[in-house]
C-alpha cells in the first residue's frame, strides 16, 4: 500500500517538474542557437541581412544600433528602391509612439495616470455595464488592463470608402478585424487581467483631442514628431504620400491596397526607418551623445513606461505603451513594440536601456519577418526568447508538457500494474504453501 501511495504522490510532482523544465528550457532557448556570437556585431549584421535576402517578399528597412548609434543599415525592395527616409505603415507600433504623446500630457500635469478616463472625455463616454467604468484609467488603457473586450485589430477603410467618425468607431468599429467584437466597453473588471485592446488606444486618441482641443495628428506633430525631427512621420495616410512611400505588398509579392483608419493612435502611423531610429534614440540614456539628442520625456518617465503592468504565463509582458520582451539582466527590460496588419505589414523596434543597443525593422510583404529578425536580436542580446517568440511557440510547449505528462501517467500505471502483479503472485504463493 505504501508503494501505491508513493506512486500517487510522485506522479503529479514529476509532471510539475517536467512542466517547469519545459517552460524554463523554452524561455532560455536551451535548444536554440543565436545567429551570431555574443557581442559580434558584424556577424549579427551578416546573419540578419542573409535572413532578409532569403525571406523578404516586398520591401524592408533595417537599422542596428550599438550604444545609441547606428552601426548598420540595409534596404531592399522588389519594386521601387527604398532608403532610410522611405515611409512605411507600421501598424501597432503606432501604440508606443502614441503612448509617448500621452505620457507627455501626464508629465506636464494635464492628465493623471490613475484618474478615471471619463474625467477627461466630453465627446464620448464608455457605456455603463457590470463593472464600474471609473476603474478605466489612463494607466490601464496604456497597459491593456482596463477590462476592455473590443479585441481590436482594425482592418481599415479602402480607398474611396468614407472613414468612420471616431466616436462611432468607439461605439462599434465597422472596420474591426475578423473575430474582434469591435465595441469599446468594459466587460471585464478593470485592472484584473491583461486583455489586448486596440480600442483602448482609440479612446486615448479621443482623450488627447478632448484635453488639448487639437486633432490627434496636430498634437503628435507638435509634441513628438517635430521636436524629434521625425519629418517623414504622420498618422494620416494621405499626408504620407510624399514621393518616397513604401508600396504595400502581399505575401505573394503582389501590390496591395493601402487602407486608412479612424483609430489613428493604435494602428495608423506611417514612419521611416530613420525616423524610428530617432524615436528609439529619444528613449535612450546610454551613449556619449545621448545628452545632445532631443528627448520628449524625462528619463524617469521613460523608465516608468518600462515598469511591469501586465503579465501572462507568469512573465511580465507589458508596461505603459511598451512591450517588455525579456529581462535585460540588469533589473530592467528589453522594451519597444511590434506591429502587424493585413495584407502583410510587419514592424519591430526594440532597445536595451542598459546598453543603448537597439534594432529597427519595417517591412511589407511578410507577416512575421520583422518580428522574427527582432526576436533573433533579443535572443542574441539576452539569451532568452522574447515574449512574442515565446507566445508564438506556447502551443508546442503545451503539447510537449502534455506529452510528457501522458508518458508519466502511463509509466505510473505500468509500475502500479507491475506492483499489483507482484503482490498477487506473493499472495498466490502464500496461499499454496
Amino acid at each position: 500500500m505504501r508503494n501505491y501511495l508513493l506512486l500517487v504522490i510522485s506522479a503529479p510532482i514529476a509532471i510539475a517538474a517536467w512542466a517547469a523544465l519545459v517552460f524554463t528550457g523554452t524561455m532560455y532557448g536551451w535548444t536554440r542557437t543565436a545567429i551570431a556570437e555574443p557581442g559580434d556585431v558584424s556577424e549579427f549584421l551578416r546573419a540578419a541581412t542573409e535572413m532578409i535576402d532569403a525571406e523578404h517578399h516586398g520591401n524592408l528597412g533595417f537599422a542596428l544600433l550599438e550604444n545609441g548609434e547606428v552601426v548598420g543599415e540595409y534596404y531592399v525592395s522588389i519594386g521601387a528602391p527604398i532608403d532610410r527616409d522611405t515611409s512605411f505603415q507600421v501598424a501597432s507600433l503606432s501604440k508606443w509612439v502614441s503612448a509617448v504623446g500621452v505620457m507627455a500630457l501626464v508629465e506636464d500635469g494635464t492628465i493623471d495616470l490613475d484618474a478615471p478616463v471619463s474625467t477627461y472625455l466630453h465627446s464620448w463616454q464608455l457605456p455603463q455595464g457590470e463593472f464600474d467604468t471609473d476603474g478605466v484609467t489612463v494607466r490601464r488603457l496604456l497597459s491593456h488592463t482596463a477590462g476592455l473586450t473590443d479585441g481590436l485589430g482594425y482592418g481599415g477603410f479602402a480607398p474611396g470608402e468614407d472613414i468612420q467618425p471616431l466616436t462611432e468607431s468607439l461605439t462599434q468599429a465597422s472596420d474591426a478585424s475578423p473575430g474582434a467584437d469591435g465595441r469599446v466597453r468594459a466587460n471585464l473588471e478593470p485592472g484584473a487581467q491583461f486583455e489586448y485592446s486596440g480600442g483602448g488606444y482609440t479612446l486615448l486618441q479621443l482623450l488627447v483631442e478632448d484635453v488639448t482641443g487639437e486633432a490627434f495628428e496636430t498634437y503628435m506633430q507638435r509634441a513628438v514628431f517635430q521636436p524629434l525631427g521625425m519629418e517623414n512621420s504622420t498618422y494620416l495616410d494621405e499626408v504620407s504620400d510624399n514621393g518616397n512611400r513604401a508600396a504595400l505588398y502581399d505575401i505573394d509579392g503582389t501590390e496591395a491596397l493601402r487602407y486608412r483608419f479612424a483609430g489613428l493612435a493604435p494602428t495608423a502611423l506611417n514612419s521611416s526607418t530613420a525616423d524610428m531610429v530617432r524615436f528609439l534614440q529619444s528613449n535612450l540614456a546610454a551613449g556619449a551623445s545621448s545628452a545632445t539628442r532631443p528627448h520628449i520625456l524625462q528619463p524617469r518617465t521613460i523608465a516608468l513606461m518600462r515598469q511591469p503592468e501586465a503579465s501572462q504565463f507568469g512573465l511580465e509582458i507589458w508596461g505603459l505603451g511598451t512591450i517588455l520582451y525579456a529581462p535585460n539582466g540588469q533589473g530592467d527590460f528589453i522594451a519597444g513594440h511590434d506591429g502587424s496588419n493585413d495584407p502583410a505589414i510587419n514592424s519591430a523596434v526594440r532597445y536595451n536601456p542598459a546598453t543603448g543597443d537597439g534594432i529597427v525593422v519595417l517591412e511589407t510583404g511578410d507577416r512575421t519577418l520583422a518580428t522574427r529578425i527582432a526576436g533573433e536580436w533579443v535572443f542574441w542580446q539576452s539569451h532568452q526568447l522574447d515574449v512574442l517568440s515565446f507566445t508564438g511557440i506556447a502551443e508546442n510547449m503545451i503539447l510537449t508538457v502534455l506529452a510528457g505528462a501522458l508518458a508519466i501517467v502511463l509509466i505510473t500505471i505500468i509500475v502500479a500494474a507491475s506492483l499489483a502483479r507482484r503482490r498477487w503472485r506473493r499472495r498466490r504463493r502464500a496461499a499454496t504453501a
